[in-house]
């Protein structure tokens, strides 16, 4: 529910239907504008019913949410949001380029794709230390030393970090070395893991899972925001199809429609999104094109070698030679990398 107060509501008159809110056991919020003030209530529409503010003399209207992702959606926040990872700012008009290796093998490896990525002008350092495998038998991550080196790395080049939190277990780790935190696809719908993050006070990244809806992302990232937690990135990363000729099936139709729905950036995945390395650069163009807020590409100084996702990994000079190309396209579009 928004309820919209007359520009003569005294800041007494706010703090009373607040408590009221709080009081009904419903989650009320805040948002002082440069005319008036608005306020919302979130939780069980039965309770939402009985609160009778349209009888109240300082209220002008109130309005039901109708979206089911209520903190999510445009309803109640109309201007697009603007997310911080360290100095990098994402949302809002601001473009990022989010690179990295898929996976910290070494302290070799991840320096030299920090490089690669900072070259071609990167904003924030991605980097597995925990990694979610198909098979139990694949490389799975150094854990907490692999954290360690990715921090290692981003403070060298002067990058923020990024990186995946699989269990709840790590949270605390991750939330004191990184600067933001990826749910991947396997856990977009892990919800005590949502809950979790929710809470840490760090951005998150929400990657869509690989056979989700678009609304099923959002209500998952209704999940991290309903828990406290505001800073929330939403990635398409691709979904599975009846296509096997790409790795997944890069869906950039859902870059405006989310944008549409809801006021979170967008950024794509398109080293994910197709599984090609030659596919990379194009499908990361077409996404800035679509009005993303940004890319995550993976780059690796000797991609025959990696021990995760090397076939879609970029060499030093490919990522190089994108970060100008995006810049570029992005100049005439009237943005900037």
């Amino acid at each position: 529910m928004i309820i919209v107060m007359k520009p003569e509501a005294t800041e007494e008159t706010v703090d009373r239907l607040l408590d009221k809110i709080k009081s009904k056991g419903l989650k009320p919020l805040h948002m002082p504008g440069a005319e008036r003030v608005v306020l919302g209530a979130l939780g069980d529409e039965r309770v939402l019913a009985e609160l009778g503010f349209e009888a109240e003399p300082s209220v002008e209207s109130v309005k039901p949410i109708l979206s089911p992702y209520k903190l999510v959606s445009r309803e109640l926040h109309p201007h697009d949001s603007r997310i911080a990872i360290g100095d990098a700012v994402i949302g809002g008009g601001k473009f990022a380029l989010i690179a990295g290796p898929c996976a910290v093998e070494n302290a070799e490896q991840v320096q030299a794709s920090a490089e690669a990525a900072k070259k071609a002008g990167a904003r924030v350092l991605r980097g597995g230390a925990y990694k979610p495998r198909t098979s139990p038998y694949s490389f799975q991550g150094h854990g907490p030393e692999g954290l360690a080196l990715l921090r290692e790395a981003g403070d060298k080049v002067g990058l923020p970090i990024i990186t995946e939190l699989v269990d709840t277990r790590d949270l605390d780790l991750l939330a004191d070395k990184a600067d933001a935190i990826q749910i991947g696809t396997r856990n977009m719908q892990n919800f005590e893991l949502l809950k979790a993050v929710g809470g840490a006070g760090k951005p998150v990244m929400l990657k869509r899972g690989m056979a989700a809806k678009v609304d099923d992302l959002l209500m998952a990232a209704e999940y991290i925001m309903a828990s406290g937690n505001d800073d929330v990135i939403l990635c398409e990363r691709g979904i599975r199809t009846f296509e096997t000729a790409t790795r997944n099936t890069l869906d950039l139709a859902a870059v405006p429609l989310l944008k549409e729905k809801s006021h979170l950036p967008v950024i794509v995945d398109p080293s994910h999104g197709t599984g090609k390395r030659e596919l990379v650069a194009p499908m990361a163009l077409a996404a800035a094109a679509a009005g993303a807020d940004g890319v995550m590409v993976e780059v690796h100084y000797d991609p025959p070698s990696a021990l995760s996702d090397g076939p879609q990994s970029l060499y030093p000079e490919q990522m190089e030679a994108l970060g100008n190309q995006l810049a570029a396209m992005l100049g005439a579009l009237g943005r900037e990398l």
